[in-house]
C-alpha cells in the first residue's frame, strides 16, 4: 500500500460530506433566496389604484380602478376570463368596438373589458380608443403564445431542456465547490491572513468566505430556477402567485417599534447588515493584529488585546449608528432591554459572568495570547481569548475551550507571565557506593552542555537525603522557553544517563533484605491433627 493511499485512509471521515447532499441543500437554499429576492420586483404591484392583468404568471396589462370596482378585483376578473379562454384550446382573436361611447375589447365576439379614461391616463395613452387598439394587438400576441405553450410538443421539448439544465447546473455546482476548496479559498486565506505567526483565519472571515461561496452557488441556481419556472405556464403561474402573496407579508409594514413601522423584509435586511458589521469588524481586527501591530514589533499578547478591543468597539459603534440610520429609536427599546435584563439575570448569568471575565482578562492581562499555562491537568499555550471562552492548545496540539470565568476562580500557573524564565527540577537517584561530589560535578557538567539551559542563573544540585535504595539528588536548571520544558527534561535525562554510565555510576533499583529464622525440618505433626491422616488405598 502506497504512502499516498495510507494518508487518504487516515483522514477523518467526518469531514467528508456527500457532494449530492451539499448540492441539494444549496439548491433548496437557492430556491428560498430566489423566492425572497423576487419579492422586490413586485413592489410596484402593492398600490391600490392599479393592478396587472396576468395570464399564466405573465403580467399583460395595467388597469385602473373604476367607480364600481377597485383595480385588484377588476384585474382578477379579466385574468380569470383570459385563463378560461386559453384553456379552451381554440383559436382566439381579440377585436375592439364602441359601446355606450366607450371602447371595449372582445375575444371571439365575447365581452372581455371596457377601456376607461382612467386606463388611458394610467398608461399615458392619447385616448381610450387608441389604448384599446394597442391592447387588442398585444392580447392577440399573448393569447397566441399561451396556446402555443400548452401544446404537447412544446411541453415535451421544454421538459427535456429543464432536465438538461438541471444536470448541467449540478455539474457546474460540483465544479465550483471543487475549485473553491482547492484553489480560491486557500488563495484568499493566504492573501488576507498570514499563517507564520500561528494564527488561523477568524471565525468572521471564515463565515464571510462561506457566504461568498454560497452567494456564487446561489447565483447559479437562482438563474437556472428562474429560467425553468418561465418555461411552463403552471410553474410560472404558481411562482407569480407565491410572489404576489409574499409581497403583502414581507413588504407591508406590519411591525411597529417605537414611532416607526417595519416590514419583515426590512428587518431581514437589517439583520444581514448587522451580521456584515460583525464580519467586517472581525476582518479589521485580524488585519490590525497580523499586519499593522505585528510590523510595530508589539508582543503577541498586546496585539491580541488591542485587536479584541478594536473589534468590539467597532461592533458597538456600528450597531448604534446603523440602528439610528434605520430609523429605530433606541429609547423605544427600553422595555425590551428591561425584559432582556431579567432574562440575563435569571438564565444567562453564566454567559454574562464569562463575558465579564473575558473583559477583565483583556484589561488586566493575567494571561494573554502566547502564554504557556498549566490549568488543572493540562498544559498548553493560550491561542485566543474570546468574549466567552479562551482557547488553549496543549503540547499534543489539542485545543481545549475553557470558560473565561474559570481563570478567575481557580489557580492558574502562568509560566510566561511578565518573565518567561523559569526553573525546572530533575530528581536523580544513585547507588550508595557513589561519591556525592562526583555526582554533583557530573550533573552540573551535563547542565552546561545543554544549549537550552541558561548559564545564568547557574544550575544547582541539591543533596535531598538518603532513600531506601539510593542517594537522592535534585538538579535545578533555568530555562527561557517554558513550552519546551518536557523536551528539555527529556534531553537532560538522556545526557545524565549517558554521563553516569560513562563514570560507572550505578543507578539502583529498589532493594529488600529477607531474613529467614532457623528451625527444624520437617515439622512434626503430632496430636489430634495426626489422626486426620488416612492411609492411601492400596492398589490391587
Amino acid at each position: 500500500m502506497s504512502k499516498l493511499r495510507r494518508r487518504r485512509e487516515l483522514r477523518p471521515r467526518s469531514h467528508r460530506q456527500p457532494g449530492f447532499s451539499r448540492s441539494l441543500t444549496v439548491c433548496l437554499l437557492a430556491i428560498s433566496c430566489w423566492f425572497l429576492f423576487t419579492i422586490a420586483s413586485l413592489a410596484q404591484l402593492a398600490t391600490l389604484d392599479d393592478a396587472p392583468v396576468v395570464l399564466d404568471g405573465r403580467p399583460l396589462l395595467e388597469v385602473a380602478s373604476t367607480n364600481q370596482v377597485n383595480a385588484d378585483e377588476r384585474a382578477e376578473a379579466i385574468s380569470q376570463e383570459l385563463e378560461n379562454l386559453a384553456n379552451g384550446n381554440q383559436e382566439l382573436y381579440v377585436t375592439t368596438e364602441i359601446r355606450n361611447k366607450a371602447p371595449v375589447l372582445l375575444v371571439n365576439g365575447r365581452y372581455l373589458m371596457t377601456v376607461t379614461q382612467e386606463d388611458a391616463r394610467l398608461n399615458r395613452a392619447n385616448s381610450p380608443r387608441s389604448l384599446a387598439d394597442d391592447w387588442a394587438n398585444q392580447l392577440n400576441e399573448d393569447l397566441a403564445t399561451a396556446l402555443r405553450e400548452r401544446s404537447d410538443a412544446v411541453l415535451q421539448r421544454r421538459v427535456v431542456i429543464a432536465l438538461v439544465l438541471l444536470l448541467l447546473t449540478l455539474a457546474a455546482d460540483r465544479l465550483i465547490s471543487y475549485v473553491w476548496r482547492r484553489s480560491l479559498r486557500p488563495l484568499l486565506e493566504n492573501v488576507t491572513t498570514p499563517h507564520d505567526d500561528g494564527h488561523t483565519p477568524p471565525a468572521g472571515f471564515n463565515l464571510l468566505l462561506s457566504l461568498l461561496q454560497s452567494l456564487i452557488r446561489f447565483a447559479l441556481w437562482f438563474s437556472i430556477i428562474t429560467y425553468i419556472t418561465t418555461l411552463f405556464p403552471l410553474t410560472r403561474r404558481w411562482s407569480y402567485f407565491l410572489r404576489r402573496q409574499a409581497l403583502v407579508g414581507f413588504l407591508k409594514p406590519t411591525l411597529r417599534l417605537g414611532q416607526s413601522e417595519f416590514s419583515i423584509l426590512s428587518l431581514l435586511i437589517l439583520l444581514g447588515m448587522l451580521l456584515a458589521i460583525v464580519v467586517i469588524s472581525g476582518i479589521f481586527a485580524n488585519f490590525l493584529r497580523s499586519r499593522v501591530l505585528r510590523l510595530a514589533n508589539i508582543d503577541r499578547g498586546s496585539r491580541e488585546a488591542i485587536s479584541i478591543l478594536a473589534k468590539y468597539t467597532l461592533i458597538f459603534v456600528g450597531t448604534v449608528v446603523l440602528l439610528q440610520i434605520w430609523g429605530l429609536d433606541l429609547s423605544s427599546l427600553a422595555l425590551i432591554a428591561s425584559a432582556l435584563g431579567v432574562g440575563v439575570g435569571l438564565g444567562l448569568q453564566n454567559i454574562v459572568k464569562d463575558f465579564g471575565s473575558g473583559v477583565i482578562l483583556v484589561f488586566e492581562r493575567p494571561i494573554q495570547a502566547g502564554d504557556f499555562v498549566s490549568f488543572g491537568d493540562f498544559q498548553g499555550t493560550v491561542e485566543r481569548i474570546g468574549a466567552r471562552s479562551t482557547e488553549i492548545k496543549t503540547l499534543d496540539q489539542i485545543s481545549i475551550i475553557v470558560p473565561n470565568s474559570r481563570f478567575l476562580e481557580q489557580e492558574v500557573i502562568n509560566w510566561s507571565h511578565r518573565n518567561p524564565v523559569s526553573r525546572i527540577r530533575l530528581p536523580v537517584g544513585v547507588a550508595y557506593s557513589s561519591d556525592p561530589k562526583v555526582i554533583k560535578e557530573v550533573l552540573v557538567e551535563v547542565s552546561y552542555q545543554q544549549p537550552q539551559v541558561l548559564s545564568k542563573p547557574p544550575p544547582l544540585v541539591f543533596f535531598k537525603g538518603f532513600g531506601d535504595s539510593s542517594l537522592d539528588f535534585e538538579l535545578l536548571v533555568w530555562i527561557a522557553d517554558p513550552p519546551k520544558q518536557l523536551i528539555i527534561k527529556s534531553d537532560l535525562y538522556f545526557a545524565i544517563e549517558a554521563a553516569l554510565r560513562h563514570h560507572n555510576i550505578e543507578i539502583p533499583f529498589p532493594q529488600r533484605d529477607l531474613h529467614v529464622r532457623s528451625g527444624h525440618l520437617p515439622i512434626d505433626i503430632a496430636g489430634e491433627p495426626q489422626r486426620w491422616r488416612s492411609p492411601l488405598p492400596e492398589e490391587n
